[in-house]
């Protein structure tokens, strides 16, 4: 049998609000990059998440909070189990990011994440060797797509003046322009509400009420002026009348 039509089962899953490139755009790569890498491979898996998933794939496994673009988690099978060869999960909020940094479409920026994350799984590592794995992702890059290799190491800070924007589900996205001038100023708004809460005039009479000091029952306040001694005047003694008229 030749070994470009081995069977290799390729799983899709998606847990992100964007869409990815599937088996139609990327399904050649896979099968080439299973050839050439690792070919007694018969099953990969591809996941799409978001950033807020990511970040806990990246705490939980990799220690660090933080997003990332892909992630390879390979796999060892035993002695006669089926020959998978791992998982590939790429975060879509960070590659379509990376993609308008550098002026190309979402599906190039996830073509360059699977060969990355299809060399992790190999056995590769870019943090360890002196250059080999990136050297080879160039060459399987000019190879299987016929285009120049995109980088890697392009810094993905946010824009000045951007803002964290929290969604109703929780996840967090980057807001600029008009969006994050909004923000910042519902940000104040509440501060300033806050603030009034904090010093309106209940808030002041409370606090007047809460520094009063308590006394009990029919004890007279320690603060307070002692009460002025009465003076008594004593009465001068009167003659003493009879009854007799002279």
């Amino acid at each position: 049998m030749n070994q470009g039509h081995l069977p290799f089962e390729i799983d899709w899953s998606s847990r992100s609000k964007l869409r990815g490139p599937g088996e139609q755009t990327l399904g050649d790569l896979l099968r080439n990059l299973r050839d050439r890498l690792a070919p007694k491979a018969m099953g990969v898996s591809i996941t799409y998440v978001d950033d807020r998933g990511m970040r806990k794939l990246n705490r939980e496994h990799r220690g660090k909070n933080t997003t990332t673009d892909v992630l390879s988690f390979p796999t060892e099978p035993g002695e006669g189990e089926f020959p998978h060869l791992g998982d590939i999960v790429i975060s879509l909020p960070v590659a379509e990011k990376m993609a308008k940094k550098l002026g190309v479409s979402r599906r190039r920026e996830v073509e360059t994440l699977i060969i990355h994350g299809f060399l992790h799984l190999c056995g590769h590592d870019h943090e360890k060797d002196n250059g080999e794995m990136m050297s080879l992702q160039a060459e399987l890059e000019k190879a299987f797509l016929s285009e120049e290799p995109l980088p890697m190491n392009l810094k993905r800070g946010r824009k000045p003046g951007s803002k964290v924007k929290k969604l109703k589900d929780g996840s967090r996205v980057v807001v600029t322009g008009r969006a994050a001038a909004a923000l910042t100023r519902r940000e104040e708004t509440r501060k300033e509400r806050d603030k009034t809460r904090k010093t309106g005039p209940k808030a002041k009479a409370a606090v007047r009420l809460a520094e009063t000091p308590k006394r009990g029952p029919g004890r007279p306040r320690k603060d307070a002026a002692p009460a002025a001694k009465r003076t008594v005047r004593k009465r001068r003694p009167t003659a003493t009348r009879s009854g007799i008229i002279a």
